[in-house]
C-alpha cells in the first residue's frame, strides 16, 4: 500500500483551565467539560494518534514511521530521529490562564527525563478582547533577584504581558517563561515532548484531585532564560497564495499560506514530511487525482515521498505549513 495524506483522530485532554472553544469554534465534538487541548498529530508514548482516513485507518503514527521510515519522515529526518516523530501538533483553548511555566532544552530534558526538550510556537486563532499572553520577563533579572520575587509570591510582577489577537504568532524557545492567558484559542507546534516545569499556578485546586497542582521551581531555576527581548510577537508577511515565513527554528519551520485561488506545491527540495493546519476556511488537497478535504480546526500529514500536490480553497483560507 502506498502512502497518502494522513488525517488522525484527535486526542482530547482535560485541563482545569480548559473551555469549550475546541467544540464551538473548531467543531471537535469532544465530550465532557474543560477540554483544554486537542492533540492532532502525536507520537508521545501512550498518546499516539491513530489514522482516521484511508487504508491505514486506526494505525498509529508510530506504526507508520516504523513501517515506512524515510518515505514518511524524509531521509534526513529518519537519520536524525529514527522512528521517533519529532513534532507534536495541538490546538489549545484557555478559558482561564494556564500556569506560569518553562520548558527545558534537549540536553537537560534527556538527562532528567529521557525526553526531547520542548521548543514550541503559538499561532493565535481566536482571542477575547481582553486576552493576553505572558512571555518573557519585563525587567532584567538573574537567579538571585528572580528567586526573591518567587519567595515573596510576587513573580507576577516581573512577567511580561502582551495583548494578543487572532493572527499573532509567538516563538517560545526552551528557557523562555510563558503562559497562555484566558480567552485564547491557538495552534501549537512543538517538539515531541510533554515536559513542563510549573512556576506558579494561582493557588488553584484541580477538581479532579481536590489538590493544588505540583510546582517545579527547583527544576525550573536551572533552565530559565532571563534575557529580555525587544519584542515577542513575530512579524511576518501576508502575501496571498505563497508560503510566507512565520517562525523557523532548528526544530521546525512554519510558514503561513493565505489561499485565494488554486496553487501547486512542489516539495522536491524539502527532505521532510509536511503538515498542514487549517486555521481559517476550508480547502481540498489533490494528490495523484485523489482529493482530501481540510477544514478549519483540522490537520493533515503529507508524507515526505509526496512531492507534488495541489491546494484548492473552497473559500478564502489560511493554513500553517510545517516541516522539519
Amino acid at each position: 500500500m502506498n502512502l497518502y495524506p494522513l488525517k488522525f483522530t484527535p486526542i482530547s485532554k482535560y485541563r482545569l483551565w480548559g473551555g469549550n472553544k475546541l467544540n464551538k469554534v473548531l467543531n471537535k465534538g469532544f465530550k465532557g467539560d474543560n477540554n483544554g487541548e486537542s492533540w492532532e498529530i502525536s507520537d508521545v508514548k501512550g498518546d499516539e494518534t491513530k489514522v482516521a482516513n484511508g487504508e491505514f485507518s486506526r494505525k498509529t503514527l508510530k506504526e507508520l514511521t516504523e513501517q515506512f521510515k524515510g518515505q514518511l519522515l524524509g531521509d534526513n529526518v529518519y537519520k536524525t530521529f529514527g522512528t521517533e516523530f519529532p513534532l507534536l501538533i495541538k490546538f489549545i483553548d484557555a478559558k482561564t490562564p494556564l500556569s506560569i511555566q518553562v520548558h527545558p532544552h534537549d540536553h537537560i530534558a534527556k538527562e532528567r527525563h529521557d525526553s526531547f526538550g520542548k521548543n514550541e510556537m503559538w499561532y493565535i486563532m481566536d482571542a477575547d478582547d481582553s486576552a493576553e499572553i505572558i512571555v518573557g520577563f519585563n525587567k532584567q533579572l538573574d537567579k538571585n533577584s528572580y528567586s526573591k520575587y518567587l519567595e515573596n509570591n510576587k513573580v507576577l510582577e516581573v512577567l511580561n504581558s502582551v495583548k494578543t489577537k487572532a493572527g499573532d504568532a509567538f516563538n517560545i524557545p526552551t528557557g523562555r517563561v510563558h503562559a497562555i492567558g484566558a480567552g485564547v484559542l491557538l495552534a501549537e507546534i512543538q517538539q515531541t515532548s510533554d515536559i513542563t516545569y510549573r512556576i506558579y499556578d494561582y493557588d488553584r485546586v484541580d477538581k479532579t484531585t481536590g489538590e493544588k497542582r505540583e510546582l517545579h521551581n527547583d527544576l525550573a531555576l536551572d533552565v530559565l532564560d532571563f534575557e529580555v527581548q525587544e519584542a515577542y510577537t513575530t512579524a511576518y508577511k501576508t502575501e496571498s497564495n505563497v508560503s510566507n515565513k512565520l517562525i523557523h527554528t532548528p526544530y521546525f519551520k512554519t510558514n503561513i499560506i493565505y489561499l485565494t485561488k488554486e496553487i501547486n506545491k512542489d516539495y522536491t527540495k524539502i527532505d521532510s514530511f509536511v503538515i498542514y493546519i487549517c486555521t481559517e476556511g476550508c480547502l481540498e488537497i489533490t494528490v495523484d487525482n485523489a482529493n482530501y478535504s481540510l477544514a478549519k480546526g483540522e490537520s493533515i500529514l503529507i508524507p515526505a515521498i509526496i512531492n507534488q500536490l495541489k491546494l484548492t480553497p473552497q473559500k478564502e483560507s489560511k493554513i500553517l505549513e510545517v516541516y522539519y
